[in-house]
């Protein structure tokens, strides 16, 4: 039957009447606790159906780089470590998985049988190709460093550094007075030491790379724009029903927006390194939000028209004339009279003569 006992074996069954031979396979399992009922009671909730597990954890970083050849690996610093600092991690990693190589050599040394997942890891990894692999990230981040590619924290991390080290080779070299090969090595790498230091204040620090999806997060940025107005406009009283539905959609961007800066995490990104992107994100965002702000025309008026200012304010005393537009009163024109008829016409012509 279906019970955590029958793990790892298979059950044959024969229909005589139709002919039909089944075979059921119960597959190997981890997280039970065996034992009968109670076995199967403590160890349901965590079963795995795995028959070969993982001494690093799937696709983690580590895995990748230990499993990966040289060339995918080449390929993997640039892309997944761009940074000095990220490179600076792998570095650390990859030491780490040496020393997990030299246990396993220490363990069967001593006469200890691996288990599955240890012996898989040790037949594909080896201390030689992790060696090649340092070797290579730490020439790309001596490259960096000479082509100025760091940050404005890289910078200051290593000049802190040099700091330290040129204060290490002074102590050193005033205990090797009466030591004057000694002193001659000291005073080499303390002038190695300064040159190094005077390269480093000359670097510009470059703005930290872009987070991997920053094309999308700027489109959700620029869609809670008019929503956040609502919202500001909003304060000090209720919201309608629809201005209710409306300011739903900005928790959504907002969750969209975490999601999004989260997996553009790097590999090897401490939280702080990682907090700054994000800021130097939000901060490129604004700048260019209102750049593109202060380009648009002023609005015109709703009619179409231009307002032309006055001059000043004109009266007009009762019997004057206004004036036309060329400057000179209009003339008088001479009105016929409404009454008399034919002999108010002829009073007229001889007025005229």
């Amino acid at each position: 039957s279906c019970v955590v006992e029958c793990a790892g074996s298979f059950k044959l069954q024969h229909d005589t009447g139709k002919n039909l031979k089944t075979v059921v396979v119960f597959p190997k399992i981890t997280g039970g606790d065996g034992g009968g009922a109670s076995g199967l009671e403590n160890g349901i909730e965590n079963l795995s159906t795995s028959d070969k597990s993982s001494l690093l954890p799937e696709k983690s970083p580590k895995q990748m780089i230990a499993m990966s050849s040289m060339n995918v690996f080449q390929r993997m610093v640039a892309s997944k470590c761009p940074a000095w600092s990220q490179k600076k991690g792998m570095v650390g990693a990859i030491e780490e998985l040496k020393k997990l190589v030299e246990e396993l050599d220490a363990k069967l040394l001593s006469g200890t049988p691996l288990t599955d997942a240890e012996q898989d890891f040790y037949d594909s990894v080896s201390i030689s190709a992790l060696t090649e692999k340092e070797t290579f990230v730490k020439k790309q981040m001596h490259d960096q460093v000479e082509a100025g590619n760091l940050t404005l924290w890289e910078k200051n991390t290593l000049l802190k550094q040099v700091n330290e080290k040129m204060s290490t080779i002074s102590a050193e070299i005033k205990a090797a007075s009466g030591k004057p090969k000694k002193l001659e090595k000291m005073e080499a790498m303390k002038q190695k030491a300064e040159a190094r230091k005077e390269m480093l204040e000359k670097i510009e620090p470059k703005a930290p790379h872009k987070l991997k999806h920053a094309p999308e997060i700027t489109k959700l940025r620029v869609e809670m724009i008019p929503l956040q107005k609502m919202e500001d406009g909003a304060k000090g009283r209720l919201l309608s029903v629809k201005e209710t539905q409306t300011l739903a959609r900005k928790t959504e961007i907002e969750e969209e927006i975490e999601q999004l800066e989260e997996s553009s995490r790097g590999w090897f990104e401490d939280d702080d390194a990682f907090a700054r992107r994000v800021a130097e994100g939000k901060k490129a965002f604004q700048a260019s939000h209102k750049a593109k702000a202060a380009k648009k025309p002023a609005a015109r008026a709703s009619n179409g028209f231009k307002s032309v200012p006055t001059t000043g304010t004109k009266w007009v005393t009762p019997g004057a004339q206004k004036k036309s537009a060329w400057g000179a009163a209009p003339a008088k024109k001479n009105k016929v009279p409404k009454g008399g008829g034919v002999f108010a016409a002829m009073m007229m012509d001889s007025d005229s003569d």
